[in-house]
């Protein structure tokens, strides 16, 4: 084997290694051989094959055997033999083999950095004590007074928040050709991503941003911010599908609803804003639109397609023809639909959509999200419908993602009325009396308290690691945490579950920020494991099995399962071992640190732990 550095930057190494074809011959004619002695063929006795035959019958597979073994082999010899840590899975590439001929290739890798130690003596700390207030104690006490409540009948009135409504409801799906016809999946930035499927096109020199994302009366909606400056007229289409998505022949009847009106500035005078389609048949491109009113209601249209034999390809938009000048606003739109026809079709009703007699809190949580909301106000006898969309992750496929409408009918008032906190509520809920269940309410409220101060404490020893340590660390472990983290901030995007501090920001700014953090947390990592590694910090076989046994009560009903699980996955076991160590290790630095202990009101032991 011969060996030769190619590259030696920072933590960057690369090597040409060269495995000569005669050890590759060796390598393969000592498999061959091995393979004879059992070969069984035709005409032969078992183990008497002759060579030649083995040669012929086994020698392409045995060569690609015998490659891959040797660039194992050797790769391996080679880190070994200098005394390399790789953080990773090295990169080999294959620059030369012909068969008979030397076999070449090329490895790439990063090393694993000198990690210095800090002086732990240095680093101070400050340890928050917060104690339970009889006023907590007192909340919670009226909290499970109230959950535990019976419902009592309330004379007619509107509802509001958090009355109960008894009620019946059916729901249905409206007819939609389109496949994403609520416009789920939008993500906000600039330029943001559009709903799966849809799209927007400008001719002119116009920007667009999603703005901001949200619901309204359990509907999704995107506000489109535009702006520019045209010298001559310009032109923004906001397409609900794919060009191919309808498949539909001529003569056909669709209608078209959007939900799109003006959230923010206003359009340009002589701005002219339609809802339509464009149709293609066979060589014809036709586009039929009616003036859009953009108001609160939305708008409907309705088309009869051109008559003919050929297939035709018609895609519903939104289309507002801009003026030369200023441009400034924001649409907030909302779902589109089609149907067939220029009368609605029945909605038919799903599996599970009908309830009769279900207590129903105002604007309390159970149901798809927007439903108990659109409820606030009404009283018993009167109907509503109630137009709601299924997330799209909802746990049935047929439903997941689809508009529903529910005819629901408010027949009774009632309210929660809460039980008289004693010792028939502590028995009430597994306590022997009240005072048993105001310490258990205090114990819970303490580790609460104490984890909270844990968790600062902990936070700020790794930011003053975090200052201290200044050592490389490997791009590709950056990068590898990076895609973990931002595959993250990608589906709170999708979900509009973003944080607040990061609302607001383009893409390019947020995958900076979380770049910066993935960088962070592999240097920390780093160095954790290598105080830990240095002062011989373990996780001995009780402290496994304890976070086992906790993992499996996660599952409740299926603790055996999990177990079970464990038992014969032990790798996956080990994914355990990681946070356990990473907490002792951090238990190792506190006892080391200086530490100053603080007594606080509760409120500030939350407000610093946010």
């Amino acid at each position: 084997m011969q060996v030769t550095e190619l590259a030696n930057d920072g933590l960057k190494r690369a090597y040409s290694v060269t495995v000569s074809a005669a050890d590759l011959a060796a390598s393969r004619d000592k498999r061959l051989a091995e393979i004879a002695k059992t070969a069984t063929m035709p005409g032969f006795r078992p183990g008497k094959v002759p060579m030649s035959v083995v040669k012929q019958r086994y020698g392409s597979a045995v060569l690609g055997e015998v490659l891959e073994q040797s660039v194992s082999d050797t790769s391996r010899q080679v880190i070994t033999d200098r005394g390399l840590k790789p953080a990773m899975q090295p990169k080999v590439e294959l620059t030369s083999f012909n068969e008979g001929a030397d076999l070449e290739y090329r490895m790439d890798l990063e090393i694993l950095p000198d990690v210095p130690m800090p002086d732990f003596s240095g680093i101070e700390l400050e340890r928050l004590k917060a104690e339970p207030a009889e006023e907590a104690i007192d909340k919670a006490l009226a909290s499970i007074a109230e959950r535990n409540g019976e419902l009592a009948d309330a004379e007619p009135r509107a509802a509001t928040k958090g009355d109960i409504l008894v009620s019946d409801f059916t729901g249905r799906l409206p007819a939609d050709l389109l496949k994403n016809g609520p416009g789920l999946g939008a993500v906000p930035g600039k330029p943001g991503s559009l709903p799966t499927g849809w799209a927007v096109e400008t001719v002119g020199p116009l920007d667009h941003e999603i703005a901001a994302i949200g619901s309204e009366a359990g509907r999704p909606y995107f506000d489109l911010k535009v702006t520019g400056t045209p010298t001559e007229k310009a032109i923004l289409r906001i397409r609900f599908a794919p060009v191919d998505e309808l498949q539909v022949k001529g003569g056909d009847t669709l209608t078209l609803l959007t939900a799109v009106r003006v959230a923010d500035g206003a359009l340009p005078a002589g701005a002219e804003p339609k809802t339509g389609f464009n149709e293609i048949s066979g060589d014809k491109d036709i586009h039929q639109r009616a003036a859009a009113t953009l108001g609160a209601d939305g708008d409907r249209m309705t088309l009869t397609l051109a008559e003919g034999d050929a297939p035709v390809q018609a895609w519903p938009s939104f289309v507002v023809t801009l003026p030369a000048g200023a441009v400034d606003f924001t649409l907030r739109v909302g779902p589109a639909r089609v149907f067939a026809g220029s009368e609605e079709p029945e909605a038919r009703v799903f599996p599970g959509g009908t309830a009769t007699d279900l207590p129903i809190e105002v604007a309390g949580t159970g149901f798809i999200p927007g439903f108990t909301e659109q409820m606030d106000g009404m009283a018993p006898g009167e109907t509503r419908e109630i137009d709601v969309v299924f997330p799209g992750d909802y746990g049935s496929a047929q439903l997941a993602g689809k508009h529903a409408r529910f005819s629901i009918t408010a027949k009774a008032l009632k309210t929660r009325v809460a039980k008289p906190i004693d010792d028939e509520l502590a028995k009430a809920v597994g306590m022997a009396d009240l005072a048993a269940l105001k310490d258990a309410i205090r114990g819970s409220l303490q580790r609460e308290y104490d984890a909270l101060a844990r968790l600062k404490l902990k936070r700020a020893l790794l930011d003053s690691l975090a200052d201290k340590a200044s050592f490389p660390v490997p791009e590709g472990m950056v990068e590898a945490e990076f895609a973990q983290i931002w595959q993250r901030v990608e589906a709170d995007l999708k979900a509009g579950r973003l944080d607040d501090d990061d609302k607001g920001k383009d893409e390019e700014t947020l995958k900076a920020e979380y770049r910066g953090i993935a960088e962070r947390r592999i240097r920390l990592g780093l160095l954790l494991s290598e105080i830990g590694r240095a002062n011989n910090v373990q996780v001995g076989q009780d402290e496994m099995a304890r976070a086992v046994q906790q993992e499996a009560m996660r599952y409740p009903g299926q603790e055996q399962q999990v177990l079970e699980f464990f038992r014969k996955n032990p790798q996956a076991a080990e994914n355990l071992r990681a946070p356990l160590f990473e907490e002792k290790v951090v238990d190792f630095m506190i006892e080391l640190a200086k530490v100053t202990e603080r007594q606080v009101a509760p409120e500030e032991l939350t407000t610093a732990a946010a």
